[in-house]
């Protein structure tokens, strides 16, 4: 019997009030109700028959099955809604006649009632269960995505030295480089993306950019229509110019800067002139 998941479990006998699961103690102070709002007469259960529940503690702390199926289990991560803020931490829907207790030490940030961020529902020292902000750990690195591949997950931290970690399918580890961040992505922003590289131990980098060999054109495109419209034929920006006023000024790394600068010089579009890139 596993607190906090669903399982099939056997049931032992009945009560008045419900049906008792066998605990598989031997002991029938470890059978578990299920109360008679779980199931009806159509269901037709019997002594032996196994059903699928789902275990918890209720308020007063007594082991308890359900027939619900909760919005997350334990060791999993989802999004779930504040429903109450309390002084000790706050309680969030779970899809249970019982709310899931998110307390206070494992809350990343302020919460507030209809919040709907990210957690994950652990066991807590006294069987009960609870939330937690803190999913990193849980998070695997294992996924079966390969570069090029679009992928959606939602930002859960922002490092302001890495960028955003998003939770891709809310199961695995993925970056959004602090280079492609810009003021609309904050925690629970939605994110469809590129993975643009994996690391040795499986975390996705992701990218709101194509590929290069085809963002190079919208790049060049970019650029022209600046260099037309804003900058009135000169641009003030080379291959010198510093990475963060390329970013500041055209929303590009350098690196994406100095190969749609070529194409267009390439093609005869521009010259690179001491001090910018001139239209021809």
């Amino acid at each position: 019997m596993e607190i906090g998941r669903v399982q099939e479990m056997k049931v032992a006998y009945f009560k008045s009030f419900g049906a008792f699961l066998d605990g598989e103690t031997g002991n029938e102070e470890d059978n578990i109700l299920l109360p008679n709002n779980q199931f009806n007469e159509e269901d037709n259960l019997k002594e032996g028959d196994e059903v699928k529940v789902f275990i918890y503690k209720d308020s007063e702390d007594r082991l308890i099955a359900t027939r619900e199926t909760p919005y997350i289990q334990v060791g999993d991560i989802g999004e779930l809604e504040v429903l109450d803020v309390t002084k000790i931490g706050s309680f969030l829907n779970m899809g249970l006649n019982r709310d899931l207790f998110l307390p206070y030490k494992e809350q990343l940030h302020e919460v507030h009632v209809g919040d709907r961020f990210l957690v994950t529902m652990y066991v807590d020292k006294t069987g009960r269960l609870s939330a937690s902000m803190y999913i990193e750990d849980v998070l695997l690195t294992d996924s079966n995505y390969k570069v090029d591949d679009m992928v959606q997950g939602t930002v859960y931290s922002i490092n302001p030295d890495l960028g955003a970690k998003v939770a891709i399918d809310n199961k695995f580890k993925a970056l959004l480089p602090l280079y492609e961040m810009n003021e609309n992505i904050e925690v629970g922003s939605k994110i469809k993306a590129r993975v643009s590289r994996i690391t040795e131990e499986g975390k996705l980098d992701i990218s709101f950019r194509k590929a290069a060999y085809m963002q190079m054109d919208d790049d060049s495109s970019f650029i022209l229509e600046k260099l037309q419209n804003k900058y009135s034929g000169f641009m003030p920006l080379n291959d010198k110019s510093a990475p963060e006023a390329i970013k500041s000024e055209l929303n590009m790394s350098k690196n994406s800067f100095k190969r749609a600068v070529g194409r267009l010089l390439k093609q005869g579009k521009i010259t690179i002139e001491n001090n910018g890139v001139k239209l021809k």
